[in-house]
């Protein structure tokens, strides 16, 4: 593990790359809702949130979707229809994911 930093800045790191990408209030959860559901519409990812706010739902799939973790399906029908998943690069993080949930498990006190 310490050759990832080893005679590097840390802001140059793969550690700190990943972290730029899955940092911020609610983008894990999101992820983690993208992992254990598979598809999931706008209001049901709010649902499962619960804390989370319209907009900044809004936003940060937009983020996750321009970091190429999220992809967005829009059907062109009345009422609108768009579903989110995991795109093949954000399943790649489903390891992390599941190690992290794992961890929390075992040591949630």
């Amino acid at each position: 593990m310490l050759a990832c930093i080893q005679g590097a800045r840390l802001e140059d790191t793969g550690f700190s790359y990943t972290m730029s990408l899955i940092q911020g209030k609610y983008k894990m959860l999101i992820l983690y809702t993208l992992m254990e559901y598979g598809v999931v519409r706008f209001n049901e990812m709010k649902k499962y949130i619960g804390t989370i706010s319209y907009k900044t739902l809004s936003s940060t799939l937009k983020e996750l979707e321009a970091d190429g973790l999220v992809h967005r399906e829009e059907y062109p029908q009345i009422p609108p229809k768009v579903e989110y998943s995991l795109t093949e690069r954000g399943r790649s993080l489903i390891p992390i994911l599941d190690a992290m949930c794992a961890w929390g498990e075992e040591n949630r006190l």
